[in-house]
């Protein structure tokens, strides 16, 4: 029933490696993109993309050689030749630099004419505008900080109650989520649309914080763009700008196709954006959708849950809660007996899929 699949939740990196180098291309035509990448790389990257910003020749690799991380004392030469190895190696996976020859015939490095120039753009400005900056009159309905993050987590949780008890209400969360935990091995079917069920991998994302739970499972939605007939470097750029917007901020949907708004209307399932209408003309991104690039290095989206957990040595565990959630997960591995008041829980057989996944 639980098989031993392990879950593998990649970082931006990781995920831009996986992309083919057209993709890359194009993705790196946009100023949002350059500098989302830009501030994910290791310092020693960015201090080598920063000497080439301005530099259009190819650099010697030699040269390359001597731009060493500075030799702190009792640091390993080895260390220091390794990071140095990292540094690079990364660029040229991520088709930032590119190998080619200089005039000599010697092997030497350029920095991608694309990435430079709109690297540049999103630095020092100019050019056409790269955020979504048209402007907006004042929203009638202005929504606030405090309400976007009920809204974001209510979303998100929806979709985690569904992968606790995908056998009941199915339609609390869109086909879009149900079809991406699907696509995700999160949850599997015996062939029944009613009879669906947790995977090992599903309990392995329930224990990931909130933020690598949004970025896994937006890299699986991301694998099944194509087949939804979108592009996938169009959405990719969409969430590369909304990793720069400000919470509590009204955007405009001016200018966006029906592929943009078909994406942004699934964002708003899953609870990164808040939509009161397609025709208000304007969205609200949540606090997921904030650093959502960086989701799996900082978990900054977690909101804290009140309620207590008591584990006694006869086996009784007593949850103080009143999250559904929260009670649906113990239901997993506890029997519940009595009520919210006086609930107390006693481990069943389903308590080995904790050791599975151990």
């Amino acid at each position: 029933m639980y098989g031993p699949q392990t879950l593998t939740c990649k970082n931006l990196q990781e995920y831009l490696k996986s992309l083919s180098r057209d993709i890359l291309d194009r993705l790196y035509n946009h100023p949002a993109t350059c500098l989302a990448v830009f501030r994910e790389l290791p310092a020693l990257s960015r201090q080598f993309i920063l000497r080439l910003l301005f530099v259009n020749k190819p650099v010697a690799q030699v040269l390359l050689a001597s731009w060493i991380p500075q030799h702190d004392a009792g640091r390993d030469v080895g260390d220091i030749a390794a990071e140095h190895r990292q540094g690079t190696q990364v660029l040229l996976d991520m088709c930032i630099w590119q190998e080619v020859k200089d005039q000599q015939g010697n092997m030497a490095i350029r920095l991608s004419s694309t990435f430079r120039e709109n690297l540049k753009v999103a630095i020092l400005g100019g050019g056409r505008p790269w955020t979504m900056s048209a402007t907006l009159d004042s929203d009638p309905h202005q929504r606030n900080v405090e309400f976007l993050d009920k809204y974001a987590m209510d979303r998100w949780e929806s979709v985690l109650q569904f992968l606790v008890q995908p056998g009941r209400g199915q339609k609390a969360i869109s086909r879009d989520a149900m079809r991406t935990l699907l696509h995700a091995g999160l949850i599997e079917s015996s062939g029944e649309s009613d009879n669906m069920q947790i995977t090992s991998a599903g309990f392995q994302f329930l224990l990931l914080d909130t933020a690598s739970q949004v970025w896994f499972f937006i890299l699986k939605y991301l694998e099944t763009v194509t087949e939804r007939g979108m592009s996938l470097v169009a959405c990719l750029t969409f969430l590369f700008k909304l990793s720069f917007s400000t919470l509590g901020k009204d955007y405009s949907m001016e200018g966006m196709d029906n592929e943009l708004l078909t994406f942004l209307q699934h964002l708003r399932e899953f609870g990164l954006v808040y939509l009161r209408k397609r025709s208000s003309g304007r969205f609200y991104p949540t606090r997921l959708a904030l650093n959502i690039t960086a989701g799996q290095n900082k978990g900054i989206i977690d909101v804290p849950k009140q309620g207590n957990l008591i584990i006694e040595t006869n086996y009784r565990v007593y949850a103080y809660t009143t999250s559904e959630l929260q009670i649906s997960l113990l239901a997993i591995f506890c029997d519940i007996e009595g009520s919210i008041a006086d609930a107390f829980c006693i481990p069943t057989p389903s308590c080995k899929h904790l050791q599975k996944m151990a």
